[in-house]
């Protein structure tokens, strides 16, 4: 065994549950995460849509400062690797001495061998590569096989923390043991101020960001004409004479976030029609055939763009479904719940949503002992699991008043509720209704119960 991320934050887990009794929360366990892949604050936030200020003044300091009373010495994000791995490795040594290996730590902590028997089930999937996934079919291989072929495009709808990421990942993982070179991009990475509102300086980061996920040498400025060619053309040159030219294998480029663009029309219509056109070059040209495109967003396509200059009405359109209940079964035995008779009313509750259950399901387990309807009663609480999560929705739309009085509308009305096209999608995008047109109903009954019970605005 080698010490890797997994085995990181199942030592920071060991560490919090002597000193401090408790177990890594979701946002840690993303904050160590990203420090691992050497990550930037900003970039973690983006990732898991967190408050960058939440992160780097908030919970990293305390993290870190957590880390250091409990292993005596000072831990930051710079050298928490090496404080851990000296903890894992005296572990390691514990337990070849030991029939019954035991935490390191305080003595503190009066219970520690029988949470040393506990798996990590909280680790999220997308931060430690876990294989916990469940197919929606026939999703998975209608993609892969799409992506087989020269050219192809494909374009993935679903809110927040519906398994997009997931998805993709699958199936850049599937094709990178194809040999083929594969980029994953998110928009939540680019600079609102600076990248999103200038055309040129978004391309730049676009080039600059697929070479370093290449780990290809920058080589922009033998390639970039901003007065002669022209942002669009010096993009496509750089794409087509030094990514693609250099290697024979096909590339998959994926894009995600793409939504966030639709707010920014100074650059959208030149950058959704700069990819409709490599749409149409691969179609012809066989230096192009090898790219791929994958284009992710979290909400209907509000904007209006020209039929032929839109990616948004070609390829292969996905629209990922919530779980079915035989789906969360099998999701729940994934994380070691043999009692699928809990599945239904945690799906009347969450829906069919994956991150709600997959967060069920890991506390469920976790925590034997906790009965079902206090779980179901707690839930939409701020004393249940889902505190932190419901709290950042409602403490976002506190920056929007007019957007948060018209998800109350949504949420205390009896039927479906008429919104305003933009209104409709941003809360769509957050993840917090189902719209059918500009229909708006709540997306589960969490958030029905949660957002209800919360005043207007904030005391």
């Amino acid at each position: 065994m080698y010490f890797n991320i997994k085995e990181a934050i199942k030592v920071a887990n060991q560490v919090m549950l002597t000193n401090v009794e408790r177990h890594l929360t979701d946002v840690e366990i993303a904050v160590l995460a990203g420090a691992w892949e050497r990550e930037e604050y900003d970039q973690i936030a983006a990732k898991h849509q967190y408050a960058t200020s939440y992160i780097s003044q908030d919970v990293a300091p305390k993290l870190w400062k957590t880390l250091s009373d409990a292993l005596g010495e000072k831990v930051k994000k710079s050298n928490f690797k090496e404080a851990l791995k000296r903890c894992w490795e005296k572990q390691k040594l514990v337990d070849d001495q030991s029939a019954q290996p035991k935490i390191i730590g305080s003595d503190r902590f009066k219970h520690a061998e029988k949470f040393l028997q506990i798996d990590i089930y909280r680790i999220q999937a997308e931060a430690i590569g876990s294989d916990r996934y469940i197919e929606r079919p026939p999703i998975e291989s209608l993609c892969y096989e799409t992506l087989l072929q020269p050219g192809s495009l494909i374009r993935i709808k679903a809110p927040t923390l519906m398994g997009k990421t997931f998805l993709m990942n699958r199936l850049l993982s599937q094709l990178d043991a194809q040999n083929y070179r594969t980029v994953s991009l998110s928009l939540e990475l680019a600079d609102r101020k600076t990248h999103l509102t200038n055309l040129d300086k978004f391309l730049r980061w676009f080039c600059i960001n697929l070479s370093r996920e290449l780990r290809m040498p920058n080589q922009l400025e033998d390639y970039w004409d901003e007065e002669g060619m022209g942002s669009k053309v010096s993009c496509t040159t750089y794409l087509e004479e030094y990514l693609l030219a250099e290697s024979d294998r096909p590339l998959v480029i994926c894009l995600d976030d793409v939504d966030l663009l639709f707010a920014y029309p100074e650059i959208y219509e030149d950058v959704f029609g700069l990819l409709r056109s490599w749409y149409e070059k691969a179609r012809s040209r066989q230096n192009w055939k090898k790219l791929r495109l994958v284009i992710v967003h979290a909400t209907d396509v509000y904007i209006q763009l020209n039929l032929h200059q839109s990616p948004f009405n070609v390829g292969l359109p996905i629209e990922l479904p919530e779980f079915t209940l035989e789906q969360g079964k099998a999701f729940a035995k994934q994380h070691g719940l043999d009692d699928t008779e809990i599945v239904e009313p945690l799906v009347n509750l969450l829906g069919g949503h994956p991150y709600l259950l997959e967060q069920a399901f890991s506390h469920l387990k976790i925590h034997p002992d906790l009965s079902l309807p206090k779980f179901l009663t707690t839930a939409p609480t701020d004393a249940g699991i889902y505190a932190n999560h419901l709290r950042q929705s409602w403490l976002t739309l506190q920056q929007q008043p007019a957007l948060y009085a018209a998800l109350k509308t949504v949420m205390v009305a009896n039927k479906p509720v008429q919104l305003e096209p933009i209104q409709a999608y941003q809360l769509q995008r957050m993840g917090l209704i189902m719209l059918s047109g500009n229909q708006a109903v709540p997306r589960c009954d969490l958030y029905r119960q949660y957002f209800q019970s919360r005043p207007q605005e904030e005391e």
